[in-house]
């Protein structure tokens, strides 16, 4: 590794990640915190120029400018300035307007990233630096200037329709239609109900077994006829089938996969996961937790198969690498792990070693071998009733497998009912009824959206990013669009209001399919591949064809 030079400064966005580098460098380096942004649009102009290339005009916030003066003073007596922010866009810009404040030139600066805050990490980031990447600062830029684009052009057009203080989001309107259009199909939904017949049997004279008939009853009348038609029976063993099979582990924490599971497993809300897991981040238990890839290195499977095997022996070692799904995933990235896995407690509180203890937990599953299980199914046919079977379920884990470590929970809306265990059957055995009952239920409509099951289904869609998605969540209750009862996100009136009248004159702006594009040209932005001004004129100014959104509010606005 090249000798460092004294008198370094190292710049990173939050104390505590300084504090923690600070550990692992020698005393020819200072570490200082930027605390996140030094420059931002103004909060009250538009400060973008929509006929000169969308530059956007940036200021020194007052809360800044004492920060930037002791990061000046420090940065014109080093060597050299290291730009250490965050790996992903957001990190870049931070570096990138630190660079432009700060006036620093080319060969004073370096860039380094590193995915986990560890003494090697760091070390290695020191010896192998780089440019700041203008692609991605260009995609963070074109993504902040869209959003001032849509909240400024939109959000007048709201005061003046529905009430003051309202704003209008990119992202924000898309989430809160998704939550106004579940709850139309709450009030929209028309009950039904059947008739379900369910047995209990002994078998072997002493295991009780559930079986149940394969189909429905509309109607009272008849649940009571195949009840009365039963009466006398005897119940006998017509088949009993086998099927081995096995259940695999989930991959790895992405960002919102962790903000899911910390929802359903500790009750987490979206913004309380994102601030423990920047903690572990900081304090270096974990790795970089804005990510969207499953991706493991090597150096964390082979850690992986160490530790699971002298955990719980070679059987339940099994490693393997995941493929992400979901487009625009950044497969380089890594997905959210402990830095040591011999570690099994880590965080400043309990709330942190919860959530720290759930990343250990589902990084080692991911590595460890299949559960094996056993699938019985019994076909029970009633001598009264020929053709017609009652039938019982069960399942049995030959081989725990990773279950031995984990197992992903479920949303409301995908619950299933748990499969008991069978006793011992063989065709011909007679069983003896217990009881044999009808009863009535109601189909359901689809639950209401929890933080956890929205964060699902903009993740689904490909609506922003999982890094952006606490402060959404958090946006929508703060301007009233939103309450909490329960877990549940429940639309206020003002929600039904707006999403209406954005849906009736700016339709492109609320729909999925059309936001999910413009992420994916922020990613071909970030790549390289789409030039930012060109995007940012073609959504705003429009061609002949289709117009832009300035031309779209200025004729739609006056009809409103």
């Amino acid at each position: 590794m090249a000798k460092k030079e004294a008198g370094d400064l190292v710049i990173v966005e939050s104390p505590a990640k300084a504090k923690t580098i600070e550990k692992y460098l020698g005393d020819g380096f200072t570490v200082l915190s930027s605390y996140g942004h030094v420059r931002d649009l103004p909060e009250r102009d538009l400060s973008v120029d929509v006929d000169n290339g969308f530059e956007p005009t940036y200021i020194i916030p007052d809360d800044k400018k004492d920060r930037l003066s002791q990061l000046q003073k420090e940065a014109n007596k080093a060597a050299t300035v290291w730009l250490a922010t965050d790996e992903d866009r957001e990190g870049e810009a931070i570096s990138w307007h630190l660079k432009e404040a700060l006036k620093l030139s080319d060969d004073k600066v370096k860039r380094i990233t590193f995915n986990e805050i560890t003494k090697k990490a760091v070390l290695e980031a020191i010896a192998n630096p780089r440019e700041i990447d203008i692609h991605l600062v260009d995609a963070q830029q074109a993504r902040r200037v869209l959003d001032r684009l849509v909240g400024y052009e939109l959000s007048p057009i709201l005061w003046r329709k529905v009430k003051p203080s309202l704003s209008a989001g990119r992202v924000q309107s898309v989430a809160v239609r998704l939550i106004v259009e579940r709850e139309r199909e709450i009030l929209g939904f028309t009950e039904k109900s059947a008739f379900r017949v369910t047995a209990n049997l002994l078998a072997n004279g002493k295991s009780v077994v559930k079986a149940e008939l394969p189909k429905r009853f509309d109607t009272e009348a008849e649940a009571l006829a195949f009840l009365q038609g039963c009466i006398g029976a005897s119940f006998t063993v017509n088949a009993v089938e086998k099927k081995p099979g096995k259940r695999s582990p989930a991959a790895p924490f992405t960002t919102s996969t962790l903000q899911q599971e910390a929802s359903r497993k500790l009750g987490f809300g979206v913004a309380r996961t994102m601030r423990i897991a920047q903690g572990l981040y900081e304090q270096g238990h974990i790795t970089y937790m804005r990510t969207d890839s499953v991706n493991l290195s090597d150096l964390a499977v082979d850690a992986a198969k160490a530790a699971i095997t002298s955990q719980y022996g070679e059987r339940y070692s099994k490693p393997r690498k995941f493929a992400n799904k979901s487009k625009g995933a950044q497969e380089a990235h890594e997905a959210i792990r402990p830095t040591d896995l011999n570690v099994r407690i880590a965080g400043s509180d309990r709330d942190a070693e919860r959530l720290y203890e759930l990343i250990s937990k589902r990084t080692l599953a991911s590595q460890m071998a299949e559960a094996e299980l056993e699938k019985t199914v019994v076909n029970i046919a009633i001598s009264t009733r020929p053709g017609e079977n009652l039938v019982a379920q069960g399942e049995v884990i030959l081989f725990d497998g990773f279950l031995k470590v984990y197992m992903e929970g479920k949303d409301d809306e995908e619950g299933e009912e748990q499969e008991g265990l069978l006793p011992d059957m063989k065709q011909g055995d007679q069983l003896a009824l217990q009881d044999l009952t009808a009863t009535q239920r109601f189909d359901r409509p689809a639950p209401r959206y929890t933080e956890a099951s929205l964060v699902k289904k903009l993740e689904e869609a490909g609506v922003g990013r999982p890094s952006t998605y606490a402060s959404i969540i958090g946006t929508i209750q703060d301007r009233g669009y939103v309450r909490k009862k329960g877990n549940e996100l429940i639309p206020t009136f003002t929600a039904f209001a707006v999403t209406e009248l954005l849906e009736h004159s700016f339709d492109e702006l609320v729909d999925t399919d059309f936001t999910a594009k413009m992420e994916t040209e922020l990613d071909e932005i970030a790549d390289g591949q789409l030039d930012s001004t060109a995007h940012l004129k073609h959504f705003f100014h429009g061609t002949e064809e289709h117009p832009g959104l300035n031309v779209q509010v200025e004729q739609r606005g006056k009809d409103i």
